[in-house]
């Protein structure tokens, strides 16, 4: 029997069971649904935690100053000033895996611009290459130079929020804002980059040299820095830039072999793998969960497949009585289990898009400050179509193969 003859039979098959083959696959479409949702809103975590690192930069590594130690007591990480712009240049210069560093300076204070005035969530000073670490570009006007750092120039680069905050509507770039009642003169407006994982507003920020921060603001005359963000050019140079990082502190700060360092140098993308395989086990676990449902709809596909059979007994002799084969009789059958798992497949995919696309819009009103990006898994599709397939094959073969082997005089008396 040709193969379409056999397609164009089982479709007349199932249309003339329209109820019960809409119920059949009511299971098959609960199942690739839930799958189908499961893994977009996976991959939509995946996406949005990589988003939110790469925010914080380009290959991150972070350098922590040592901590102290008062008798038996050690302190936490940066209690001990021990790292120094000169370390950040000499890493920027002498490690070749490393495309770019800066040295970081806290600082905290009010903002004024005539009578209004704003706290920001970050004050920092930090040095030229600091953007191309934090791989974050420019609105509008410039960066800070090598020469503006070196003369401690009471100049800075400020966020979006403190735009929005201070001068509302007009252009600041040139204006003059008060911290600590030191004039300083703004060069630049960062774009903006939104709140972070755990919703903190990144652009509620403000820039200067750090040796303006240093000796200005913090009133201090010696070079020591409270950390070091560095980047490196690629994430397979990352093992290689933090081994000659390591190196190169430790033969400025003269440590000698078996001395405990005062430093420590923490790698951003190994937080980032460690989320990754989270958020990837949780997609899976969840993922498994919902197929179960397939497993379900694929017994109700053999149920009625078995009815199916039993019902069409004495058609399936006289197709044998006219010459048709056991084969061709396991092919119809077969055929019949694999269409309606598909129908039960497509539509499934559909309707967990149209889930996950929801949930996600769900999420984006409930959590405004952060953006969960909504993902379409073209491989969910291809394993959907895949997986209803195999259901429909492995649940329907039975029936199909019972239906091959009846007896032909039997089938014609059955009534």
């Amino acid at each position: 029997m040709h193969l379409l003859v056999t397609i164009r039979i089982a479709l007349r098959a199932l249309r003339k069971n329209k109820m019960r083959a809409g119920l059949t696959i009511l299971g098959v479409v609960i199942g690739i649904a839930a799958v189908t949702a499961m893994v977009s809103i996976g991959q939509s975590a995946s996406k949005l935690v990589q988003g939110q690192f790469e925010s914080l930069g380009t290959n991150v590594i972070v350098i922590f100053a040592g901590s102290q130690r008062h008798g038996p007591v050690r302190h936490g990480q940066g209690t001990m000033p021990t790292l120094t712009a000169g370390d950040s240049e000499a890493i920027g210069r002498e490690c070749s895996a490393v495309l770019a560093s800066s040295p970081i300076v806290g600082a905290g204070g009010q903002v004024i611009y005539g009578n209004t005035n704003w706290r920001p969530r970050e004050m920092v000073g930090v040095g030229a290459d600091y953007l191309t670490v934090r791989n974050w570009s420019l609105r509008h006007g410039g960066f800070f130079t090598e020469r503006d750092i070196a003369s401690s120039a009471k100049v800075c680069v400020i966020g979006h929020t403190l735009v929005a905050k201070l001068f509302q509507t007009s252009n600041p770039l040139g204006e003059t804002i008060r911290i600590s009642n030191i004039p300083f003169r703004i060069i630049g407006i960062l774009e903006p980059k939104g709140a972070n994982l755990v919703g903190e507003d990144q652009d509620n920020i403000i820039m200067m040299p750090h040796t303006t921060v240093a000796k200005r603001l913090r009133r201090r005359s010696f070079e020591t820095v409270d950390i070091i963000l560095v980047s490196a050019r690629s994430v397979d140079q990352m093992a290689e830039a933090e081994e000659q990082i390591r190196q190169l502190l430790l033969e400025r700060h003269r440590i000698g072999p078996g001395e405990p360092s005062d430093f420590e140098v923490k790698n951003t993308t190994e937080i980032a793998n460690v989320l990754a395989i989270i958020t990837g086990t949780m997609t899976l676990l969840l993922s498994s969960i919902a197929g179960i449902s397939l497993v379900v709809g694929g017994v109700g596909i053999m149920n009625i497949m078995l009815v199916s059979v039993t019902e069409r007994t004495r058609e399936i002799g006289i197709r044998m009585a006219v010459g048709a084969r056991g084969g061709d009789i396991l092919r119809q059958f077969l055929i019949e289990s694999v269409m309606l798992a598909m129908i039960g497949g497509l539509l499934g995919f559909a309707l967990g898009v149209g889930a996950s696309t929801a949930i996600t819009a769900v999420i984006n009103t409930l959590m405004k400050t952060v953006e969960w990006p909504t993902v379409v898994s073209l491989p969910a599709a291809v394993l959907a179509i895949v997986f209803s397939s195999a259901v429909g094959i492995a649940f329907g073969f039975y029936p199909a193969w019972r239906a091959s082997k009846l007896d032909p005089i039997e089938a014609l008396r059955y009534e």
